[in-house]
C-alpha cells in the first residue's frame, strides 16, 4: 500500500479505519491489500495506465495534475530551506506540461523471458530489476507509445532475442528513431525482419554493436534528425543517442522562460556552461551580442558548432571544457560575460562555481534536474559567494513520476536588478 493509500484508508467514516482485505506477515512486519477507498481525497486521481501497479515508470498517476505540482514545488521549498538556508525573493509560476504522451527520449529495457517465450519491452517494475510486462505507455511521445507489443514481437523473433538488452528511443520532428543495442551481430533474416518493421511501422532503425559511436542505421542514407524552436526560428539536428530535453512543449517553454528572465539585449555578453547542442545557446544568441557555450563532449560540441553555421549564427562560439574540475585557468573565463546559464547534470555544478562568482555577472540562470543539487550550489554561491536569489520555480518535465526539474535565477547583491513583470 502506498502512503497515499494508507493515508485515505486510515480516514474513513467517523474516523473509523475501514476493513481491509486480505493481510499477511512478514518478520515484524504485516501488510494488507487494499480493496476499498471508503472516501475519495480531493486531489486523488484515476490512474489512466492500465500497467500503473506494476510498471516503475510513473508513480504519482494517482494524484491530480495540479497536487503533484504542489507536490515539486513543496520539495523544492524544502530544499532550499534545509540546504541553502534561504528562499527566493520570488516564485516563479511552474511551466507545466501536456499530461500524457510528452516523453519523446525514452531507454527500453528488453530481456527475453523463457518462461513465456517472448520478449518484454518496457520500464523496470516497481522496487525491482525485471522488465514489467505492459502493453503500451501512455507518457510517451506517439508512435511510440503503442509500439511496445510491435517491439516485443519484433524481438521474439529474432535470432538474438536474448542478445538485445535496450532500445534507445527518440521521436524528432521529422523521423522516429529506435536504437537497438545488438551484442551479437543480427543474421540475415534478422535483418529483413528488422527491414519489414521498420516499413510497417514508419520508423528509423539504428544498430548499435558497441559504444555509442557505433551507432550506424539500419537503412542509409539516413537523413539526419532535428526538432524545432520555433519561436527562435532553429532546427537543430542531433544524433539517435545524443541527450536532447525529453519533453517537447517543455523545452520549448523553458527556453522562451531563461530569454525572458536573463533579459538579454544587443550589448549582452553570455557563457552558457554545459551547454550540449546549443539547446539555449543558439536560441539566446538571437538576442545577445555574443554567446560562448562550454560542453565536454566534444561530439555535442561539434554538433553544435554545426547548427551554429546552418542556422546562421555568427555571434555563437562552442569550445570543449572538463567542467567538472577546477576550471580556474581556462582562457575563457579570462573574458567578460554579463549574463551566466548554467544547465549542469544531476551532479551540479559545484566544481565551477568559484569562476562563476569571479565574472560576477548581472543575471544568473541555473536550470537544475535535481532541486537538492541545485539548492546545494544557491546556498554555495549566497552563502560564500554574496549572490541573492531572486526567483525560482518549477518544471514540469516529467509528470506523474517524482523527478523535479527546476530553475533558479541569481545576481550578485549590490547588481540589483528586478524581475520583471512577465517573469
Amino acid at each position: 500500500m502506498s502512503d497515499g493509500e494508507a493515508a485515505v484508508a486510515a480516514s474513513g467514516p467517523a474516523g473509523q479505519t475501514p476493513p481491509l482485505g486480505r493481510r499477511r506477515r512478514r518478520g515484524r512486519d504485516q501488510r494488507a491489500q487494499l480493496e476499498q477507498l471508503p472516501v475519495d481525497a480531493a486531489d486523488r486521481a484515476i490512474p489512466r495506465c492500465a500497467h500503473f501497479d506494476l510498471c516503475g515508470g510513473c508513480a504519482l498517476q494517482q494524484l491530480s495534475s495540479g497536487a503533484q505540482l504542489r507536490l515539486k514545488e513543496q520539495r523544492l521549498r524544502d530544499a532550499f530551506d534545509r540546504l541553502a538556508r534561504t528562499a527566493p525573493e520570488r516564485w516563479l509560476p511552474a511551466i507545466a506540461s501536456p499530461a500524457w504522451g510528452y516523453r519523446r527520449r525514452a531507454r527500453l529495457g528488453v530481456r527475453f523471458v523463457q518462461r513465456k517465450q517472448r520478449a518484454l519491452v518496457g520500464f523496470r517494475e516497481r522496487r525491482c530489476n525485471l522488465i514489467a510486462d505492459i502493453a503500451r505507455c501512455e507518457v510517451l511521445a506517439p508512435p511510440l507509445d503503442a509500439l511496445i507489443l510491435p517491439l516485443s514481437g519484433l524481438v521474439t523473433q529474432l535470432s538474438i532475442r536474448e542478445r538485445l538488452p535496450q532500445i534507445e528511443v527518440a521521436v524528432a520532428d521529422n523521423a522516429v528513431a529506435l536504437v537497438l543495442r545488438v551484442l551479437d551481430a543480427p543474421s540475415g533474416p534478422d535483418l529483413a525482419g528488422l527491414r519489414e518493421f521498420e516499413a510497417l511501422h514508419g520508423v528509423r532503425l539504428y544498430l548499435q554493436p558497441g559504444g555509442i559511436d557505433s551507432t550506424r542505421a539500419l537503412s542509409e542514407p539516413a537523413a539526419p534528425l532535428f526538432y524545432a524552436l520555433p519561436e527562435a526560428q532553429l532546427q537543430i539536428e542531433f544524433l539517435p543517442t545524443d541527450f536532447i530535453q525529453v519533453n517537447a512543449s517543455v523545452n520549448r517553454a523553458l527556453v522562451a522562460a531563461a530569454a525572458q528572465l536573463l533579459q538579454l539585449d544587443a550589448d549582452s555578453n553570455l557563457l552558457d556552461l554545459y551547454c550540449g547542442l546549443g539547446n539555449f545557446s543558439l536560441a539566446l544568441a538571437r538576442r545577445a551580442r555574443s554567446v560562448l557555450g562550454i560542453e565536454g563532449d566534444a561530439g555535442l560540441v561539434e554538433r553544435a558548432r554545426a547548427n551554429a553555421h546552418r542556422n546562421g549564427i555568427v555571434n555563437a562560439e562552442f569550445l570543449r571544457a572538463d567542467l567538472a574540475v577546477d576550471a580556474g585557468t581556462a582562457a575563457w573565463l579570462e573574458r567578460r560575460y554579463t549574463h551566466v546559464l548554467l544547465d549542469p547534470p544531476r551532479a551540479g555544478a559545484l566544481a565551477v562555481l568559484p569562476q562563476i562568482a569571479r565574472l560576477a555577472p548581472q543575471r544568473l540562470l541555473y536550470v537544475a534536474c535535481d532541486p537538492e543539487t541545485l539548492a546545494r550550489d544557491v546556498g554555495v554561491l549566497v552563502q560564500q559567494h554574496g549572490f541573492a536569489l531572486l526567483a525560482a520555480g518549477v518544471i514540469d518535465m516529467f509528470p506523474h513520476t517524482a523527478h523535479v526539474e527546476s530553475v533558479a535565477l541569481l545576481a550578485p547583491r549590490g547588481v540589483r536588478v528586478a524581475v520583471a513583470a512577465g517573469d
